[in-house]
């Protein structure tokens, strides 16, 4: 098995309120995003450095802001029509944000009301899809 990994972040754990909505909006928005959730159980799913399981009577559901990366502003406007359509909720249209110039951006909340961004920052090269860590 081959994971795949960046350089500050080890993973992101989100609790999931209702889970079944919760892992219906993300195969929905990830997909469009040409990512896809490689690894699941009963009541958790993960996808690269994104884990979500449901909360139960011990936990509660976050609340963070995650922004994934856009391969062009295209991508942009198919993360938020999908994710709309998936179930979630318009909290900024795609467009140019003022966060630096080429910062294009969508965000909605997930089901559990999680700030959720898809960003496209211009164009750029970048030295490898990813860095992929197998297992010794």
């Amino acid at each position: 098995m081959t994971w795949h990994t960046g350089r500050l972040i080890d993973h992101v754990h989100l609790r999931a309120k209702n889970f079944i909505a919760t892992r219906h909006f993300y195969t929905a928005v990830l997909g469009v995003l040409g990512l896809k959730i490689d690894q699941s159980g009963e009541g958790w799913f993960q996808v690269d450095e994104l884990f979500v399981d449901a909360a139960d009577a011990r936990t509660i559901p976050t609340h963070v802001h995650l922004a994934f990366q856009a391969r062009d502003r295209a991508m942009v406007d198919a993360f938020y029509k999908t994710a709309l359509a998936a179930g979630g909720r318009d909290n900024g249209k795609p467009g140019e944000r003022h966060y630096h110039p080429g910062y294009y951006g969508a965000f909605v909340l997930d089901p559990d009301g999680n700030n959720i961004e898809a960003v496209f920052h211009g164009p750029v090269q970048r030295s490898a899809a990813s860095v992929e860590l197998n297992p010794a």
